[in-house]
């Protein structure tokens, strides 16, 4: 894998938010373990693999705003120098308005609005995106959180001379992330997932990379509630993903996914 610079970059991010984080403590928390087993295609080959994707992911709220992460270890049973053993990993720091300043939005369903500093990572690509942006929070019935991202997609990456993916100029993402809880009966279940849309883009070579669409709703069963263990604590359930040009290919695929994760 090559990861030097994505990781180079993460201690970068994970040191500064530590410093914030010693100066603003965080008033809430959550980091979950995921476990996601699905049939992918290799966008490039169009040939599918059973692919395992080990997920650490965070989410917390301090003085400022908030701060979202996560870390995929992926891995498939095809030996095609795609997805073997890779990584992929986002970050987003949020700063509220309504936090900073003191003063609540009114404006209809709109509850906040911040500016969000996020990065992505890919290993065996060698990719590095920066999104600056603003984030859109909403107030919805029914829902723990709707939120609207906008923001800038620019590529920072080496490009093919590295060994790795072809750069490419820069873009622009829509991103929608939801989460609710639902109940049938006595069994407690949650519905949560995001929708992007990443606009088409030029490619070092002077090739269109498409624009692309990629939603993975889940929905999960609260199995440690079941278990009369403490409720959104062990889930259990399946996520779709549905990614339309695929890393800005021709591909397209739908696929479900065995969906475990475990708050701890």
């Amino acid at each position: 894998m090559k990861i030097t610079t994505p990781l180079l970059y993460g201690a970068v991010a994970l040191s500064l938010c530590a410093s914030i984080g010693d100066a603003h403590a965080a008033n809430w928390s959550q980091t979950q373990l995921h476990v996601n087993y699905g049939d992918f295609k290799n966008p490039f080959t169009k040939e599918e693999a059973g692919t395992s994707i080990i997920s650490l992911q965070h989410a917390s709220g301090y003085s400022l705003g908030d701060n979202f992460f996560f870390i995929d270890i992926i891995n498939d049973d095809r030996e095609d120098g795609y997805q073997d053993s890779d990584f992929y990993g986002e970050w987003y720091s949020n700063f509220s308005y309504s936090k900073i300043s003191g003063n609540k939005i009114e404006l209809g369903p709109l509850k906040d609005v911040g500016f969000v500093m996020g990065f992505n990572a890919a290993g065996d690509a060698n990719v590095m995106k920066y999104l600056p942006g603003v984030k859109l929070d909403w107030q919805v019935e029914g829902f723990d959180f709707f939120s609207t991202l906008v923001t800038a997609y620019i590529d920072d990456s080496d490009g093919v001379s590295s060994g790795g993916a072809p750069t490419e100029s820069d873009s622009w993402m829509l991103d929608l992330a939801w989460g609710a809880p639902f109940s049938i009966g006595e069994q407690k279940f949650y519905f949560t997932g995001h929708v992007e849309y990443i606009d088409e883009r030029d490619n070092e070579f002077g090739d269109k990379v498409k624009d692309w669409l990629l939603a993975q709703p889940i929905v999960q069963w609260d199995m440690g509630h079941a278990l009369q263990m403490p409720e959104q604590t062990l889930m259990l359930g399946v996520e779709w993903q549905y990614w339309h040009h695929k890393l800005g290919t021709d591909t397209t695929e739908s696929v479900p996914q065995i969906h475990l994760a475990w708050t701890f």
